[in-house]
């Protein structure tokens, strides 16, 4: 993910708690803030410990980072998502994550039709 892309600070994760609006399904919640001057669109990944261990956790946050990088074109409009794995996540391999998540940001409507 590029650094312009990554969200980072605490501050900006409880902005879009507070004012964002979220979409779920079994595997991720989606929190997104949609802030029409920003010049990017930025990207949080969240995993709780009752997901799984470290290597765990973060092999789900590389993924969903990595699918988000590949299809950031795709995402309309400019602001803030973070994404919350839930334990399903853990167990599911590339090609399940990658629909997964295209299925939650076509339900939350932030999905460009190609």
């Amino acid at each position: 993910m590029y650094k312009q892309n990554r969200l980072a600070k605490r501050e900006d994760f409880n902005k879009v708690y507070r004012m964002g609006r979220s979409s779920a399904n079994h595997q991720f919640v989606l929190y997104f803030r949609k802030i029409p001057d920003s010049p990017h669109l930025r990207v949080g990944v969240s995993v709780s410990k009752k997901v799984g261990n470290a290597v765990v956790r973060n092999r789900i946050r590389r993924l969903v980072k990595e699918i988000i990088r590949l299809h950031l074109e795709r995402i309309e409009g400019k602001g803030d998502l973070i994404f919350i794995a839930r334990k399903p996540a853990a167990g599911m391999d590339y090609e399940q994550i990658r629909k997964s998540l295209l299925h939650l940001l076509k339900k939350a409507g932030l999905l460009k039709k190609r």
